[in-house]
């Protein structure tokens, strides 16, 4: 019964969607790109995606001395290593002891890391870091658990092992404003910062590709 539920969303997305998004190419890019797996309003309009707000998830202290943006994306693998073998021991050893403060934002490749970046972020604040080392410690699972309403469910367990009810996971993956103001964020920040590749870092401004934790420390250091 569950799974003809979801079929039966995903098929009214078909239809729905093109209406949310018929307003112009770009956002009709949106659709083919992003398409959420529950039926969006078809309300939804830009003004109403430009109002929606969108804010970076941080850890640390607020005025750490050294401030480290990481760029990364749900469904990327070079990311997951980063984060169960380097972020641990930042966090470790620069977060939580108060020496960096670390920001985190998505990078989104395509739909199923949107997705993971919605419910992360439904999350909230308090539970986004968590999540997210929920989402990417299991990436290897739920990115290759089938079609996309293998995917969704995979997620959706993931989200309620964090405490989120079904019916918060469901609004949170039919909320078209959220993922239009979501990728319009991504877009601004990757063209700013010059963001090609995942991960990627920004510490006190100047970029940096992958590295190890040694490499990483050493830098840390060096801007002590």
């Amino acid at each position: 019964m569950r799974k003809f539920a979801y079929m039966f969303v995903v098929f009214g997305l078909a239809v729905g969607l093109g209406v949310w998004l018929n307003q112009s190419p770009q956002t009709a890019a949106l659709d083919q790109k992003f398409a959420l797996p529950f039926a969006a309003n078809a309300q939804s309009s830009d003004a109403d995606a430009e109002a929606t707000e969108i804010i970076d998830m941080a850890q640390g202290v607020e005025d750490a001395p050294i401030t480290v943006i990481e760029y990364a994306s749900f469904t990327c693998p070079h990311c997951a290593r980063f984060h169960s073998d380097v972020y641990k021991l930042l966090r470790k050893n620069y977060i939580d002891t108060g020496k960096i403060k670390f920001i985190f934002r998505e990078v989104y490749f395509d739909k199923y890391g949107m997705w993971a970046s919605m419910i992360a972020r439904c999350s909230g604040p308090d539970r986004f870091f968590g999540m997210t080392d929920l989402i990417l410690n299991s990436q290897s699972t739920w990115a290759r658990a089938g079609d996309d309403l293998a995917i969704v469910e995979a997620l959706r367990k993931i989200g309620r092992l964090s405490g989120m009810e079904d019916a918060a996971l469901d609004s949170c993956l039919q909320d078209g404003d959220k993922l239009r103001a979501l990728v319009g964020w991504y877009k601004e920040n990757a063209q700013r910062d010059g963001i090609q590749s995942t991960p990627s870092f920004l510490i006190d401004g100047q970029p940096y590709k992958n590295m190890n934790y040694e490499e990483f420390a050493k830098i840390l250091e060096e801007k002590r």
